[in-house]
């Protein structure tokens, strides 16, 4: 499963950054679209998204337009054991349970918020477990998320820069995170505000398979990583199920400092910008375009990892790492009768190596590829999503609920 729409949730698309970046961008956006589903099922509010109150008109394509009701009837709980198929980590389960609530009856603009936890069990030996909340209150001014999460990943290391031509190191890396964000709503939709970052990480080399890839220097020693850093997001989705129109924006930076308990001393910025447009009743066009950026002295899982986030899918997960990367993507998306619809997307991206090389052809990363979706909400438009994705050198299947971005 590739990392789904991401994520006005949490968004951490390996171990801290690598192992955390794959467990919390693949399955944190699947537990919170999970739980968003059976809330679109059981409520009748309007839709909503995470930085404006509910819309005033229905989305365009095949939406129904909900009655008002109170916020008491919209406590759930979800249990959902949902299929992961992912090149980095192999195939297997994800077992999600969550308690959806609202803080307050009275607040009829917050969305609703969410405990739960998101499990991790595959066939290639990686395990992990994910904790966690989402809580919207007063009146949609504030927004906090806290998640704890542990585990072990098995996956390959291809080395920095373009991975197309490096041999792999199967590697095992376990470790834990704890993270927590508060965002405040402030002029113009935007929200702002404070994150914070710890982790460990344990870094072990497969036996029997040791190839041309340099080890890593963290090889069996226990590293731990910290960082405070800040969030501004903009979201004017009317639905962020389907969005057939708006745009999300979204930067991050996270400092990491040994003042703060870290082994590592670097800083990370990653940037966002999503935009949908509806052609017709049942044709969107969405496009994705992302850069992410490091400075200073990341360990190799601190760098920008490649085919997380849905990012061009297509390639598999750390087979292309580096300190500075972007791209850009379009996706059309048509709703068919009976719940069905397809999609079609492509895209072109780049892993710069050593960040002096933008734009070099030979390091373009292309991606395209096509897929079907299920309506599992009508009410909605919440899609099951099934994806095939040809890259450079690789091709996917992701298999998630939501839409990629």
């Amino acid at each position: 499963m590739n990392c789904p729409s991401i994520v006005n949730l949490p968004r951490f698309r390996a171990l801290l950054l690598l192992l955390f970046g794959v467990l919390l961008c693949d399955f944190a956006p699947t537990f919170v679209e999970a739980q968003e589903t059976v809330i679109n099922k059981k409520s009748n509010s309007p839709s909503q998204t995470s930085g404006s109150p509910p819309a005033a008109s229905e989305p365009a394509a095949r939406q129904e337009k909900p009655q008002q009701s109170s916020h008491g009837d919209h406590r759930s709980f979800v249990v959902a054991p949902l299929p992961i198929s992912s090149p980095a980590v192999g195939s297997g389960i994800v077992p999600v349970l969550a308690y959806i609530f609202p803080v307050s009856a009275s607040d009829k603009t917050s969305p609703a918020s969410v405990l739960g936890a998101v499990g991790l069990v595959t066939d290639n030996g990686s395990r992990a477990i994910a904790l966690g909340g989402e809580v919207y209150f007063k009146q949609n001014s504030y927004h906090t998320t806290a998640i704890y999460a542990r585990g072990n990943l098995n996956y390959n290391l291809y080395g920095l820069g373009s991975g197309d031509s490096q041999p792999k190191l199967p590697i095992k890396q376990t470790g834990q995170l704890v993270f927590g964000e508060l965002l405040r709503r402030t002029w113009w939709k935007l929200f702002l505000g404070p994150r914070f970052l710890w982790g460990s990480s344990l870094i072990t080399v497969k036996p029997n398979n040791l190839g041309m890839v340099p080890l890593p220097s963290d090889l069996g020693l226990d590293t731990n990583l910290a960082a405070v850093g800040f969030r501004l997001n903009r979201d004017t989705r009317p639905n962020r199920f389907y969005p057939t129109d708006g745009t999300v924006v979204g930067f991050t930076a996270d400092f990491f400092a040994q003042g703060l308990g870290s082994k590592y001393s670097f800083q990370s910025y990653k940037f966002t910008f999503n935009g949908y447009w509806g052609l017709t009743q049942n044709q969107v066009l969405a496009s994705g375009s992302f850069a992410c950026f490091t400075e200073g002295e990341p360990p190799f899982y601190g760098n920008c990892i490649y085919g997380t986030d849905s990012q061009l899918r297509g390639y598999t997960a750390g087979r292309y790492l580096d300190r500075y990367m972007f791209g850009t993507q379009l996706e059309y998306r048509l709703a068919l009768p009976k719940r069905f619809g397809l999609v079609g997307f492509g895209g072109l991206g780049e892993v710069v190596p050593g960040g002096n090389q933008p734009f070099r052809t030979k390091n373009f990363l292309p991606s395209g590829g096509g897929g079907f979706r299920f309506e599992l909400s009508k009410k909605y438009h919440v899609n099951l999503r099934v994806d095939f994705a040809q890259g450079k050198d690789s091709h996917t299947w992701s298999v998630g609920v939501g839409e990629a971005f």
